[in-house]
C-alpha cells in the first residue's frame, strides 16, 4: 500500500472507531470487553501489568512508571486517555506510540471479532472499550514485558479493569465525574479501589482521609498490602530548578537523592515518589526485592515528558498548557505556576467542559491571573464562551474578563493582552480548563498530531 493509501486506511479506522459511543457516554459493565477478549484467546492474561486510577495525576505517574521500568531493560506497553494529539498515543509500545500501520493492522485483524462481539451483546462496544482491546491484543503480540494501564475513569467497572494487576496505584482523589461516579471523595475511592486485586501491591498517593479510610478498608478486603505516601515512601525534598525540579526520595526499599525532574510542580514531585514506589513494589514480586538502582532511576526521571502538564509550547510571551480539569488540579497548577514561572504579567486561556465544576476551576486562577479570555475547545462538550463568561465575570469581575469565539482568536487575543504591559520576558499565557483544551493549543502552536 502506497503512504497516501496508508494514511487514507489509517483515517478510515479512526474515524470508524469514534463513530462508535465515546469514553464519556459511560455504561459501568465489562461483559462487552470480556465477550471480545475472550474471542481473541485473552491477550490481557499474557503479560504482567500496574494499574493506575485517581482522579489527577495518573497520566503524568504512567509515563514516569514506563520511563523506569524501560531503564531497567524492560520492555513495556503503556496505555493512557485521552490523548492530546493522535489517538496513536494512547497505545505505546518502548515509549513511543504505535504507528498508523501498526494501528490498522491490529484493527483489522480483531475487526471480524468485534463484530461477533457486538452481535452477542445488547449494545455495541463503545470507542474506549475497543481501544482497550486494541491496546491488550498489541502488549500481548509485540511482547512486552509489562504493561502501565491508565483507568478512563473510576475502576471498579471500567473497561480496563479486566486485568490483574501486581501493583494498584492510586493517585490523589478528588471529586469529579460526578454525573458517572459518587459526589463523596468515600464513594470515588470505594469505586476507583475495584481496581485492588488479591494479593497484590497497593501504592496510594496521599489522600483526604475518607478517600484514605475507603482504599485501605477495600486493599484489606481483598487481601492485599498497602505502601501510603507519607509513611511507607514519600518526598524528601525538593527544589526549583531550571527547567524542573531536584527531589529526593524515600522508596519502599532505597532512597534516591539529587534526581532531577524535568516537570514543574509539587504535585509532579509526588507522582515521581509514587512512581518510585510503583517500580519498587512490582519489582519486590518477582525476584529483584532488593530494589532498583538510583542511577537507573535518576536517569528515567531526567528523561520523563508530560505533555501538554505545565508544557512550555511558545517562547515571548511563554505560552503554558496545562490540562488540568477539575478543583484540586486546577489549584496544583496554579501554585506550580507561581512557584516555577513567576510571571510579571499573566493572561489566562480557558475552555471547559460544561459538565464540570466551572467556578470551582475558575476559583483558583482569580489571583494567579491578570486578565481571562475564555473561549470554546474543540469538543462539542465544551461550554459555550458566553456562558463561561458569564461565570467567570462572578469570579474575576467584569473588567478583566474577555471573550473569543475560538482559541486561536483567544491565544491571538491573550498573547496582545500579556504584552500590553511593555515588559520583556516576564509575561506569559496559561492555556488551561481541559485536556482538550490543552491539545488544541499544542495542535495549534506545534503542528498537528498526524
Amino acid at each position: 500500500m502506497s503512504e497516501d493509501g496508508a494514511a487514507g486506511r489509517y483515517a478510515e479506522v479512526t474515524a470508524e472507531i469514534l463513530s462508535r459511543t465515546p469514553e464519556t457516554d459511560i455504561d459501568p459493565r465489562l461483559d462487552r470487553v470480556r465477550t471480545l477478549l475472550d474471542l481473541l484467546g485473552d491477550p490481557h492474561r499474557n503479560f504482567r501489568v500496574i494499574h493506575v486510577t485517581g482522579t489527577n495525576g495518573k497520566t503524568s505517574t504512567a509515563r514516569m512508571i514506563d520511563a523506569i521500568m524501560r531503564a531497567r531493560g524492560l520492555r513495556t506497553g503503556r496505555y493512557t486517555s485521552p490523548h492530546l494529539r493522535t489517538v496513536r498515543e494512547r497505545i505505546v509500545i518502548d515509549g513511543e506510540p504505535v504507528s498508523q500501520e501498526r494501528f490498522v493492522e491490529i484493527y483489522d485483524d480483531i475487526r471480524p471479532y468485534i463484530e461477533m462481539a457486538d452481535s452477542m451483546n445488547d449494545a455495541p462496544l463503545s470507542f474506549f472499550e475497543i481501544l482497550t482491546v486494541m491496546a491488550y491484543a498489541v502488549f500481548a503480540d509485540t511482547p512486552v514485558d509489562i504493561a502501565v494501564v491508565e483507568v478512563g475513569m473510576g475502576g471498579r467497572w471500567d473497561a480496563t479493569n479486566v486485568v490483574d494487576g501486581d501493583v494498584a496505584v492510586v493517585t490523589p482523589i478528588g471529586i469529579d465525574h460526578t454525573e458517572y461516579l459518587p459526589d463523596t471523595v468515600e464513594g470515588i475511592a470505594d469505586e476507583k479501589a475495584g481496581i485492588i486485586k488479591p494479593d497484590s501491591i497497593a501504592v496510594v498517593a496521599q489522600q483526604p482521609v475518607a478517600a484514605a479510610e475507603a482504599l485501605l478498608r477495600n486493599a484489606a478486603e481483598v487481601g492485599a498490602r498497602v505502601a501510603r505516601e507519607g509513611l511507607e515512601f514519600g518526598v524528601l525534598s525538593r527544589e526549583v530548578a531550571v527547567g524542573g525540579q531536584q527531589i529526593a526520595v524515600k522508596g519502599l526499599t532505597g532512597s534516591y537523592d539529587g534526581l532531577f525532574l524535568p516537570l514543574f510542580g509539587a504535585h509532579q514531585a509526588g507522582n515521581a515518589a509514587v512512581a518510585i514506589a510503583a517500580a519498587e513494589a512490582f519489582a519486590a514480586t518477582g525476584e529483584d526485592a532488593a530494589g532498583l538502582d538510583p542511577a537507573i532511576v535518576s536517569e528515567a526521571l531526567a528523561g520523563v515528558d508530560s505533555p501538554g502538564r505545565l508544557d512550555v509550547v511558545r517562547t515571548s510571551p511563554t505560552v503554558v498548557a496545562d490540562a488540568a480539569h477539575n478543583p484540586a488540579g486546577m489549584i496544583a497548577t496554579a501554585a506550580a505556576v507561581e512557584e516555577a514561572f513567576g510571571f510579571s504579567r499573566l493572561v489566562g486561556v480557558v475552555a471547559i467542559m460544561a459538565d464540570k465544576d466551572v467556578e470551582g476551576i475558575l476559583d483558583p486562577l482569580e489571583p494567579l491571573l491578570d486578565e481571562i479570555v475564555v473561549t470554546r475547545n474543540s469538543s462539542p462538550r465544551s461550554l459555550e464562551p458566553e456562558d463561561l463568561a458569564a461565570l467567570a465575570v462572578r469570579v474575576f469581575g467584569e473588567d478583566r474578563v474577555h471573550v473569543a469565539p475560538r482559541l486561536d482568536d483567544a491565544l491571538d487575543l491573550a498573547v496582545g493582552l500579556a504584552e500590553e504591559s511593555g515588559e520583556f520576558g516576564g509575561t506569559g499565557v496559561l492555556v488551561t480548563g481541559s485536556v482538550i483544551t490543552a491539545g488544541d493549543a499544542v495542535h495549534l502552536l506545534r503542528g498537528a498530531g498526524e
